[in-house]
């Protein structure tokens, strides 16, 4: 069982920057392939980034390429999303997710092959 709980949302200008956290409950955290999703007003869930559990491979969706960097610390127990040059459609609660497939070298990019969730933080990015 994996426990998740996202942190450093907020309100920041377009332009702007801002780093979420996702801290992660359980022994086996460092095996577990993480993922970040957003679930905007309105819209579905989308897949944002995904990391290996080595860290060595990462995953983005062609909106956020470029602008968005997903790592982690496995001795923290904690995934990041370090967002940049942030834009009005980025606007959205992030959430966080952990896949069971422990050592899996491929992490997901699609939501259902997530096994647990935390409940998410708001981003909103003013024009």
């Amino acid at each position: 069982q994996v426990q998740l709980v996202e942190s450093g949302g907020g309100l920041v200008p377009a332009g702007g920057s801002l780093r979420l956290s996702c801290a992660a409950s359980g022994r086996a955290f460092s095996r577990h392939p993480m993922g970040w999703f957003r679930q905007a007003p309105g819209k579905e869930r989308e897949f944002v980034a995904s990391i290996s559990w080595r860290g060595s491979t990462t995953y983005y969706a062609d909106s956020v390429k470029g602008r968005f960097t997903i790592s982690r610390d496995n001795v923290k127990n904690t995934v990041y999303l370090q967002m940049s040059s942030l834009k009005p459609e980025d606007t959205a609660v992030y959430s966080c997710a952990a896949d069971r497939k422990l050592g899996a070298d491929r992490p997901p990019t699609r939501s259902d092959e997530y096994d647990y969730w935390g409940q998410g933080t708001q981003v909103t990015v003013s024009s």
